[in-house]
Formats: C-alpha cells, sequence, structure tokens
C-alpha cells in the first residue's frame, strides 16, 4: 500500500494512492475505517489494522484524482525524527581527514515542521543563501520497541518513504558542537510523497536512491553501501529510546550534496529537487524564498 495523508479543499484526510501515473487516484480510507483517524493510529494497530486497509480497498472506486489533492507530510506529528549523519562509506571519505570508518552511527534529530510535503515548497530563508538538499531513504516505524535486537529490527518497520533532508549550511555550526539550527529552519526539508508498506519489499539490502537538482543527478547511491545498515540503526537507536509507532528515521545521504561540489552549489529560487527512492517514488519540491 502507498498510506498518503492529504488535504482537500475542505478537509484533512488520510487513505491510499492506488493506480499508476495519470491514472492515480486517493482512496479516502478515514471514510471507510472511521474509527482510524490518522496514518500514526493505522500504524499504531498494527498488522491486523493494516490487513482491514487492505480489505477496505479491494474493488472500491478513488475518491479524489491525486492530481486534486494537496499531499502532507506521510505522518503528521510524528513523536521523534531521527537523522544519521556520514552513512554511506563513499561519505566519509569525502570528509577527507583520514578518519577511520565510525563505531557508532552520528544521529541528531529534527523538528516535525522542518519537513514539508510533497509538491510543496522549500524554503530558503532570509538568514541564509546556503539552503542544500540531502536524498535519504526515511525508514517508518511500526511496531513499538525498546533494546530491539538486530534480528528482530526488520519487524519494526512499517514502511519506507523519500525525505529530502535540507540544510542551511551556514548555520549548522553555530554552536561548538551542535548542527541542530542548521537542520530545523521551517520547511527547509521535505518528506513524501508517500509511505509504501513494508510488504511491498523483498528485501532492505539493495535499494537505490537518486537524487536530481533541475533534472540533473546530484547524488546516487543504494542501501548496499551504507555503513549502519536499517537493522543495525533500528538497534541502536532502541538502545536509548523506545521507538514508537510513526517515528522516523532518515538513514543518511549519499556523496554528491551542494556544498561539496567546488565552488558550492546552493538551490535558489526556483530549483526543482526530486529524491526517488526505488519502489517507493520521487518525492518532488520547488525551492522559494521565504518572506521575512
Amino acid at each position: 500500500m502507498k498510506l498518503v495523508t492529504f488535504r482537500t479543499s475542505d478537509s484533512v484526510s488520510w487513505g491510499a494512492v492506488v493506480g499508476h501515473d495519470s491514472a492515480s487516484g486517493v482512496v479516502d480510507l478515514s471514510r471507510r475505517l472511521p474509527d482510524v483517524p490518522s496514518v500514526k493510529s493505522l500504524l499504531s494497530g498494527g498488522a491486523s489494522l493494516l490487513a482491514r486497509a487492505r480489505e477496505a480497498l479491494a474493488g472500491v472506486q478513488v475518491d479524489h484524482p491525486l492530481s486534486s489533492v494537496q499531499l502532507l507530510p506521510p505522518v503528521l506529528g510524528p513523536e521523534k525524527i531521527f537523522c544519521i549523519g556520514v552513512n554511506y562509506a563513499h561519505r566519509n571519505a569525502e570528509y577527507k581527514d583520514n578518519s577511520d570508518l565510525p563505531k557508532y552511527p552520528s544521529v541528531f534529530m529534527r523538528t516535525p515542521a522542518s519537513l514539508t510535503g510533497h509538491g510543496q515548497p522549500l524554503l530558503l530563508p532570509p538568514e541564509s543563501k546556503q539552503l542544500d538538499y540531502e536524498g535519504e531513504i526515511g525508514i517508518v516505524i511500526g511496531k513499538a520497541g525498546r533494546r530491539i535486537a538486530k534480528e528482530d529490527a526488520h519487524t519494526h518497520i512499517a514502511g519506507l518513504t523519500c525525505i529530502n533532508e535540507g540544510t542551511i549550511r551556514d548555520w549548522l555550526h553555530h554552536g561548538k558542537f551542535n548542527v541542530t539550527q542548521g537542520k530545523n529552519f521551517d520547511a527547509s526539508g521535505a518528506i513524501g510523497p508517500w509511505i509504501v508498506t513494508a510488504d511491498e519489499f523483498p528485501d532492505f539490502d539493495n535499494i537505490g536512491l537518486t537524487t536530481r537538482v533541475n533534472g540533473e543527478v546530484r547524488q546516487q547511491d543504494t542501501t548496499a553501501n551504507l555503513m549502519f545498515p536499517f537493522a543495525s540503526l533500528i538497534s541502536y537507536l532502541s538502545q536509548f529510546a523506545t521507538l514508537n509507532p510513526g517515528d522516523i528515521i532518515a538513514t543518511g545521504t549519499p556523496i554528491g550534496a551542494g556544498v561539496r561540489f567546488d565552488p558550492p552549489r546552493f538551490l535558489v529560487p526556483g530549483d526543482v529537487v526530486e529524491v526517488e527512492v526505488d519502489g517507493v517514488g520521487v518525492l518532488a519540491n520547488v525551492v522559494r524564498a521565504e518572506e521575512a
């Protein structure tokens, strides 16, 4: 299933996208499962509730053409958004500091408001001209857990989504040791367009990720090159925090972010950023200057 949260002219609902390309449409599952108010609630209900959602899709007509709705972040108000830094093996070498491969993942967090939905503008704030893109694969947690063993980790994945983990580069190091400011400007990144449920993936070992700016490929890699694969991340993060349904893990970005070019190639108003994840789809956003 492709699970979405969407806005029509008069309401916010959740449902599933069916069909392909121009024939795609949205089935409003909030109407068919009135006791389930959101995607997060659906995930919290586990396998039995997901099965009800699949049954509700059987043989129904779409309620809205996909082009007629505004797609919001698939999970509204996630409790936690964990982000992993420098997780593709080639990226460690990109820093050119002769450091060994890390023993543990680098972790920071984002606020929900820092990630907008598919088709919505990425905001270049008046405080900076250094908005950068970072295409990533997002894990959405479906089953709560603490101190999860690696061998059990995949059973906690509800599905995958696309993330542009956008960064305001010159705000990353305002403090001596933190990156929080540069990672949390409102609508500096994006997530979506939907969650593809885990049963759609035979495994998570070789999923391709591509980032394009104005049609030009800037980043391209596969999960086969992750230093900390999905199971390792889930196990590690759950050592110190309970993972709950709807929590999101941005699993890291490949080489090729704008800051690594000489000279840097930061985003400007009018640029179109696309993040494509194999088996999920394409997250697309246009850059817009934010009004002061």
